[in-house]
């Protein structure tokens, strides 16, 4: 008896396939780092030309018992794999790159005070030290 399971998961910043390989009395996985969101028909694809140049962990032998599949109910599996896949929290590209860009804008906008509020102080000194100098020309 044999089986292969890919689960496609979101690692920051990276897509990751983990293949799991059930043959016979042994176990073994596999990880791929896809970068990007993989479309089905990409994941599809990689598989058809890829699966057998990847390189598997070293056997790890599993009891008869481990390994046993059971038949679920389709539309059990369907809402279990509805939950799973349910997007939690932040986690579209655009948001992401929004957060990022307001990030970096808060920091520019934080140098740039800094900066004018150094030159209106430098300003207000050397006016001082002018006024200073012109009453002390006179004597």
């Amino acid at each position: 008896m044999s089986s292969i399971k890919l689960t496609v998961i979101f690692e920051e910043p990276f897509w990751i396939g983990v293949f799991e390989s059930y043959e016979d009395y042994s176990y073994k996985v596999c990880k791929i780092t896809f970068g990007a969101e993989p479309k089905d028909e990409e994941v599809y694809d990689f598989i058809l030309n890829n699966f057998y140049h990847l390189n598997f962990s070293n056997e790890i032998k599993v009891d008869s018992k481990d390994i046993s599949v059971k038949r679920e109910n389709p539309k059990r599996l369907q809402r279990r794999i509805k939950k799973e896949t349910k997007v939690k929290g932040i986690g579209t590209k655009a948001q992401i790159a929004l957060k990022e860009q307001y990030e970096e804008n808060k920091i520019s906008n934080k140098k740039r005070t800094k900066e004018e509020k150094r030159e209106v102080e430098q300003r207000k000194f050397e006016l001082k030290q002018r006024k200073k100098h012109e009453k002390h020309k006179g004597h």
